[in-house]
C-alpha cells in the first residue's frame, strides 16, 4: 500500500463509563431528528459501544479507525454520520463503501436505506456475480452511496464511461482486515488513487494488523482510533453453546 499522505498515529479515545453508555441516545450523539426516528423505526432502542464512541467524533469531521467485530452496530456508527453530512450538503457520489463480500454488501445497502428511506437516499451495490450492464445503469443514475467489492468496482471505475468518484466526500473501509487478506491491496491501493484526498475516511478492522497499520497510514488523516473490539473477543449478543453428539449425527443435529 503506497502511503500517499504523511498522517500522524491515531489519537486513542477512552472507555466510556458504564452509567454514561445506558442514558446515551442517538439524538445525545448529534444525529439529526429525522435519523433518530429512523432508528426507532428499526428497533435501535439505545446506541451500542461503537456508535457512541465513533459517532460524535465523525459528527466532527475526524477519520476514524474503529476496532468492532461484525454484530457489534459498526454500520450504524458510519452510516448515521454520512446520512448526517448527506443531509446538510446534498450530493450524488456522496460516500463509497468498500467490503470485502458480496453479503456484507448487501447487508450494508439494506441499512443504508432502511435509515435513509425518508430522506430518499439512493445505493448503488457493486459486486462480482452480477451483470456489469445492470451495474452500469446503476451508477449511471449516480445514487448518494456505494457499496463495493474492490475487484468490481475497479472494472467499473475504468471500463463504465462517464463514472467517476472525483466528487467523493466519504469513504469507509469496512473489514478492512478481510479486504486485505483476500489480496485486495492493490485494488484498494488503485482506488485511493482516483478519489479525492480531501475526504473524510472510516476504516472499521476486527483486528488490527499490519496490513491495517499499513493501510491506515495510507488512507487516514490524523485519525481517531475507537477501540471496543479485542482479537479473540466475541460479540455481547451472540448466542454461544454446544453439545456432545456422534459425529455420524452431527449434520443431523445442525439441520
Amino acid at each position: 500500500m503506497a502511503a500517499s499522505e504523511e498522517h500522524d498515529s491515531p489519537t486513542e479515545v477512552p472507555q466510556p463509563a458504564v452509567e454514561e453508555e445506558e442514558t446515551k441516545t442517538f439524538k445525545d450523539l448529534g444525529v439529526t431528528d429525522v435519523l433518530c426516528e429512523a432508528c426507532d423505526q428499526l428497533g435501535w432502542t439505545k446506541p451500542t459501544k461503537i456508535q457512541i464512541e465513533a459517532i460524535p467524533l465523525a459528527l466532527q469531521g475526524r477519520d476514524i479507525i474503529g476496532l468492532a467485530e461484525t454484530g457489534s452496530g459498526k454500520t450504524g456508527a458510519f452510516a448515521l454520520p454520512i446520512l448526517n453530512a448527506l443531509l446538510e450538503t446534498p450530493q450524488r457520489l456522496f460516500a463509497l463503501v468498500l467490503t470485502p463480500t458480496r453479503e456484507l454488501a448487501f447487508q450494508i445497502s439494506e441499512q443504508f436505506e432502511a435509515l435513509g428511506s425518508s430522506i430518499g437516499v439512493q445505493s448503488a451495490v457493486i459486486v462480482g456475480g452480477i451483470d456489469s450492464m445492470s451495474q452500469s445503469l446503476a451508477l449511471a443514475k449516480k445514487p448518494h452511496i456505494v457499496i463495493a467489492t474492490p475487484g468490481r468496482l475497479i472494472d467499473h471505475l475504468e471500463n463504465t464511461k462517464g463514472f467517476n468518484l472525483r466528487a467523493l466526500k466519504y469513504l469507509v473501509m469496512d473489514e478492512a482486515d478481510r479486504i486485505l487478506n483476500m489480496d485486495f491491496e492493490t485494488e484498494v491501493d488503485k482506488i485511493l488513487k482516483v478519489i479525492p484526498r480531501d475526504r473524510k475516511t472510516f476504516l472499521f478492522s476486527a483486528t488490527m494488523t499490519k496490513k491495517v497499520q499499513k493501510l491506515q497510514r495510507a488512507a487516514l488523516k490524523n485519525p481517531v482510533k475507537c477501540a471496543v473490539s479485542s482479537k479473540y473477543q466475541t460479540v455481547e449478543k451472540l448466542q454461544q453453546y454446544y453439545l456432545f453428539i456422534p459425529s455420524k449425527f452431527k449434520v443431523k443435529c445442525l439441520l
